[in-house]
């Protein structure tokens, strides 16, 4: 291991076990059902229960991290005296980096000497656990936490990400969508294709309609955006459709030649928001915009 230490949070989507593997170090974030609050375990086995769980109608809701819980969180880890990178959720679709960065100005006041680096991700997903994959690569490497941060800063915003499912009823659950497009939507059989621009904020780049033209149009999309797909792994992840996503991947490696993929399920954090069904592709290309 190198000299610093790597952190995230759960709405990375990477598994526990990996996690482990790689030593990086993971919030396990919250949520509640009713009145009953759970944590994020990380697990596959436990994300298709969480899914089969909103099929049968249960409506999670999410909250951000507080200060005190990063507190909490980092507090035992000073201990090591070591620098400490934290990739947080993007602050274009939570405030939990803000409070993230709060508790660290806090802790350093603290602690002197402690160092903590904050890094608005401006992703969500294994968008960010991309990042937290790069920092575990470069410290293993012998990086300096000076040089991993910059290299973070760098390559964050040339993370391309697009997402799509045929069912609006969980993004309008969670405000995402109006009523009024999610009803359009289904009537049409209409897919949207939504992505992050460069501050981080979800929005809408296609509609298509049926989801054969939606992925014909994600892979004309990749072709545009890509740089060099053979030197590196393409991220899938899904809400509890394992085959269709698997399928999806498989078909734009084949295309453009990526090295391997890597398939991950969309945990609690942006699960909740998006229900079963939604699946995305990530990759490294063009710097992304607004």
């Amino acid at each position: 291991m190198g000299s610093f230490i790597v952190t995230t949070d759960s709405g990375c989507d990477l598994p526990l076990s990996f996690c482990s593997s790689r030593g990086i170090i993971p919030l396990k974030m919250n949520y509640a059902i009713g009145d009953k609050s759970y944590t994020d375990t990380m697990d596959p086995k436990d994300l298709k229960s969480f899914y089969d769980g909103m099929r049968s109608g249960d409506t999670p809701k999410t909250s951000q991290v507080t200060p005190y819980q990063f507190t909490e969180f980092w507090t035992p880890l000073l201990e090591k005296k070591q620098p400490l990178i934290h990739i947080a959720l993007g602050s274009g679709i939570s405030g939990t980096w803000a409070n993230a960065v709060s508790a660290a100005d806090m802790l350093m006041k603290e602690n002197p000497g402690a160092d903590i680096r904050v890094i608005d991700s401006t992703l969500a997903s294994v968008g960010y656990g991309m990042l937290a994959i790069l920092a575990a690569d470069l410290r293993d490497c012998g990086s300096s936490a000076d040089e991993c941060q910059m290299q973070l800063e760098k390559v964050k915003s040339n993370i391309n990400t697009y997402y799509t499912t045929g069912d609006l009823t969980y993004l309008y659950r969670s405000g995402r969508v109006s009523r009024t497009g999610m009803v359009i939507a289904h009537a049409l059989n209409i897919w949207p294709i939504l992505n992050l621009d460069l501050d981080g904020h979800l929005i809408v780049q296609a509609k298509e309609r049926g989801k054969k033209k939606t992925i014909e149009r994600i892979h004309r999309i990749i072709s545009e955006l890509c740089v060099d797909p053979e030197d590196q792994t393409l991220y899938i992840c899904h809400s509890d459709i394992a085959e269709e996503a698997e399928q999806f991947g498989e078909d734009i490696k084949k295309e453009f030649g990526f090295r391997d993929v890597f398939y991950t399920y969309i945990g609690t954090t942006i699960g909740s928001n998006c229900g079963p069904g939604l699946m995305a592709a990530f990759f490294v290309g063009k710097k992304r915009t607004n």
